[in-house]
Parts: structure tokens; sequence; C-alpha cells
């Protein structure tokens, strides 16, 4: 699809636009509601096991068992979802996951071994809803071959921004107003109130038997086709910006014993993501996304490798803003690129392997950074988003070739042969 902006703004469909294509309310409205739990889960785990086990580094590790298993299973739910459809796979994950957040706040407020909380943690992640990827596969299948996609994927990478600010900052408030499990308890209510909300929209639900009729492809991996490899490396060091955030701004509140600033500055931060998010869908780019993607990930590093030198939280708060402003192109730019470089018949499985590398490298740096907070300071946990962000950069300057989309009509990787999936060429830099 195309992902480059047309020169002039009056080229490119606006957001208004797209709110008007026929069904989309009725998937948005509830799609929006289902992925508020994805920005909650997380930090309310966090919260809690800290709350109960006094150490960050617990905490950290209960949560990246959680972000891992929902990497490692997001892409096969993206997968089962092309296949038998997104309701038939939403029904049973959003009750699965209901159940296990459940048993992990039981286990957590009963004082329960670390190896109880990690047994819980595994199915919490393993079934968290990919209604991301889902609403953008909706969007996919009502706009095909419609100038509206790219504007589809900029509201859709904003949507997912405003998510990053709600989400943790509501959860912070629940957890340190009202009970320290009440972040999870409204992260699982939601999740099953609004996953079976969207899971009713069955009008817009992609019709699995056109991904069936690609019997070719059917078995293979959106995994095989390089540029969505690399891709995968960028998101991980975009998860460890949220991951490093969360941990690393808990323990500096609480270390300067001011707990309540918390989620002031994760919402300043998240904030950033938003803002820079709409703006990313308005402006009419004259740059590839290749370029952008590259020029964006070079100011989140630089910005990242400041905040373990900050004490103050008036400063604190304006870097922050700043890393979070840097966030939202790399991201917008990424999902972009799945656009030109996956073949329609795997774009949600794509897509899930992205959400699925932020949630790792948001786990490793959960992990990370709260082991470094519980030994040195909550100022070394700033470290892992430079760490992090520094190794993704290289690796994107190293393997950006593989980013460039194939030409129209010829095969990328093994999914695109026989002339699946449509696509438009593209400007990459």
């Amino acid at each position: 699809m195309a992902s480059t902006v047309t020169t002039s703004a009056a080229k490119r469909p606006g957001y208004g636009q797209l709110l008007r294509t026929p069904g989309a309310l009725s998937f948005l409205l509830p799609g929006f509601l289902a992925r508020q739990p994805f920005a909650m889960l997380t930090i309310g785990i966090v919260l809690l096991v800290q709350h109960t086990t006094g150490s960050y580094g617990s905490a950290g590790a209960v949560a990246a068992a959680t972000g891992v298993s929902m990497a490692l299973f997001a892409p096969q739910s993206g997968k089962l979802a092309d296949r038998f459809g997104q309701r038939a796979v939403l029904l049973p994950g959003v009750l699965i996951h209901t159940v296990a957040v459940s048993a992990l706040v039981a286990l957590a407020l009963a004082d329960a071994p670390m190896w109880a909380l990690f047994a819980a943690a595994v199915p919490t992640g393993a079934s968290v809803p990919q209604i991301g990827p889902m609403v953008r596969a909706r969007w996919a299948a009502k706009l095909e071959r419609s100038p509206l996609m790219p504007t589809a994927a900029a509201w859709e990478s904003v949507t997912d921004e405003f998510t990053f600010v709600v989400g943790p900052v509501l959860a912070t408030a629940l957890c340190t107003g009202v009970h320290p499990a009440a972040g999870l308890i409204a992260e699982a209510a939601l999740t099953l109130v609004g996953g079976l909300f969207f899971a009713a929209q069955r009008a817009t639900q992609p019709a699995h038997g056109l991904v069936a009729a690609a019997a070719a492809e059917r078995n293979s991996s959106a995994l095989s086709i390089p540029g969505v490899r690399v891709l995968i490396v960028a998101f991980l060091g975009i998860g460890s910006v949220f991951g490093g955030m969360q941990v690393s701004l808990t323990a500096f509140t609480e270390e300067i014993g001011n707990p309540g600033a918390n989620g002031l500055l994760y919402g300043i931060f998240a904030a950033g993501n938003m803002l820079a998010g709409i703006a990313c869908g308005t402006i009419a780019w004259k740059i590839g996304p290749r370029r952008r993607l590259i020029l964006g990930y070079a100011g989140l590093t630089v910005a990242a490798s400041l905040l373990w030198s900050v004490h103050s939280v008036l400063l604190l708060g304006a870097l922050g803003l700043v890393v979070g402003l840097c966030i939202a192109p790399a991201l917008i730019t990424g999902y972009t690129l799945v656009e030109s470089l996956v073949p329609s018949s795997a774009r949600t499985e794509a897509f899930t392997w992205l959400t699925g590398a932020v949630a790792l490298g948001q786990a490793a740096a959960v992990t990370v950074a709260g082991r470094l907070a519980d030994a040195h300071g909550a100022s070394t946990g700033f470290l892992v988003p430079l760490v992090g962000t520094a190794l993704a950069l290289a690796t994107l300057l190293a393997l950006r070739s593989r980013l460039a989309p194939a030409p129209a009509g010829r095969a990328t990787g093994r999914i695109a042969a026989r002339g699946v999936g449509h696509r438009v060429p593209v400007t990459v830099d």
C-alpha cells in the first residue's frame, strides 16, 4: 500500500473522510475500549507485585513473564484469526484472560510464592486480545486499494498512542488511589466487556475464507520477509522505552517521596506520543518511510540517552515529553512499512509480530530496569531505554536495505508468490 504522503496536504484524504467510511464506527468504538487493557497490564502488574513483595525486581520479572508470553503467542493468535475469523479467537481469549488476571491478583494478594505468580502470568500474557492488529485488518478489508489506507494506518497509530496516554495513567491512579489491585481488576473487566463488544461486530469482520483460498501461502509466515524481521528489532527497542520508563519513573517518584507524581510524569511522556502521532497523520511528507524511520529513531536514541542523568521532576517531565514525541513517528512509520512489505494475506500476523515485539522489549526492560533500580537506584533504570534504542538503531542502519519493498509484481519472501496481495509502488527514500 502507498505509505508516503502526497506532496500537498490537499491530496491526502483526511481523518473526517476516513471516519465517514460506512461501518467504521461500529468497530472503532468497541476496538478503542477493548485495546485499553494492553496499556494497563504491565504497569498494573508492576504496581501490585511491588506492593506485595517490596521489590521492583520481582515485579518486573512477573511483568516480563507476561510480556514474553504475549510476544510468543500474539503471532499465533494473528494466524488463527486470519484462518478462522476474529470472533472465533476473541470469544475464548477474553474469557481465559479474565480468569488468568483474576488468579494473578488473588495469588499476589495472598503473598503466594514467586513461582505461583509466574504460573499465572503466562496465561495472562498469552491470552491478551490482539485488538489493534484486528482493527487494522478490518480497515484493510474495508479500504482495499483505497487512497484512505495510509490515513487509516496513521489513525490507528494515533489511537495506539492515545491508549498509552489513558491506560497507564488510569491504572496508576487506580493502584495508588483506590487499591494496589484495582488497576489489574479494571484491566480484566475492560478486556471482558470490550472484547465481547468488539467480537459482536460480525459485519465488519474480515472474511477469513479469502486467506484460506491462498492455499500455497497458508502455512507460511510473515516472519519470512527480511524487512519484517528488521522492524521487529526496531519495535523491541521501542518496547524497551515503554518498559524502562514505566519501572524507572515509578522507582524515581518513590525515591523522592512523591509516588503520586508517577502518573503525571508517565502521562506527559505518553501525551508526547499522542501529539506526535496526530501530527504525523496530517503532515504531507516529502521523504519516504524508510528514511523517516531512521531519522526518527536517531532522535529517539538521543533523547533516551539523557534520561539517566536527570534528577529533577520538572526536567524529567520535559525530557519525557521529548522522548514521547520521538516514539510516535517510529511506530507509525514501522506500521506503514508493513503495508508495503507484506502482502494482504499475512498482514494481521505481521502486525501481531510487531505488537509482540513491543511487548517483549517491554518485558525485558521492566526486568532489567527493576533489577537496576533495586541495586543502584532509580536513575540507573533509565539506562535501559538508551541501550535498547541504540542497539535497534544500529540494526536499522546496518540492514536498512531490507526495508525497501519489492517492485510491483515481484515476490516479497515466500508468502508473496503467485500474486497474493495487492501492492502499490511506494517511495522508500
